[in-house]
């Protein structure tokens, strides 16, 4: 069961699992553009999920995530919100992190309806973080069940950092 403070969520859309083909995606950049997941052509994509980057637990979910993994050159790490694109842009200003790449999935709930989630009593995600292989197969997930609970960061980043190396 998933929940957000105690209280009972329901997630909409189709949870990922390993081996899964990770589906294409539209969600809008801080400038507003349209990005797909085929606009990144690292070998290795990161998808950081949370439920709104002005909360302690998403700010210090992306912070980490990007901090310990930009030393890898072949990895994008793409932190995905509802959050408008401006407060991402804002965001991205106040923590410093020029290099961070957030996407929008307001809108259309795009991302949140192919990855399974869109929290339907909140109409956030789902903090959630999936590793994606060269041939964007699903090769690390993880949905946290108490959504005002933290990634385990210790398995996500040994995982990482034993990934091949281009």
């Amino acid at each position: 069961m998933k929940t957000f403070k105690g209280k009972p969520i329901t997630l909409l859309g189709e949870t990922k699992k390993v081996g899964d083909q990770a589906p294409d995606f539209k969600a809008l950049s801080i400038k507003s553009e349209t990005k797909s997941l085929s606009d990144f052509k690292s070998k290795y994509v990161i998808l950081n999920v949370v439920p709104s980057l002005d909360t302690t637990v998403c700010d210090l979910q992306a912070r980490t995530v990007n901090t310990e993994l930009s030393y890898r050159s072949d990895v994008t790490v793409i932190t995905v919100s509802n959050d408008l694109p401006t407060a991402q842009s804002r965001w991205c200003g106040n923590a410093g992190l020029s290099n961070v790449i957030t996407l929008s999935d307001h809108l259309e709930l795009d991302f949140a309806t192919k990855y399974g989630t869109n929290i339907k009593e909140l109409r956030l995600q789902a903090r959630s973080v999936f590793v994606l292989d060269e041939h964007r197969k699903i090769i690390y997930v993880e949905y946290v069940d108490e959504m005002s609970q933290h990634l385990n960061f210790d398995n996500l980043l040994s995982f990482v950092k034993q990934l091949p190396k281009e």
